[in-house]
């Protein structure tokens, strides 16, 4: 798994989840965003090798 990729999509989704109020507070949805990034990004190979890409 590619370490650069991981960390770009958990800085990508954590900032990105700084905008979604409904969350809590600011650092749980920084929590949140970075933990759905790194989950997109342990998926994303997994899918490419699925979709044959």
């Amino acid at each position: 798994m590619d370490i650069v990729a991981l960390g770009f999509y958990a800085v990508v989704c954590a900032l990105l989840s700084l905008m979604a109020p409904d969350l809590g507070g600011r650092w749980q949805r920084l929590a949140i965003g970075a933990a759905v990034g790194v989950v997109a990004a342990a998926l994303l190979p997994v899918l490419r090798s699925v979709l044959g890409m």
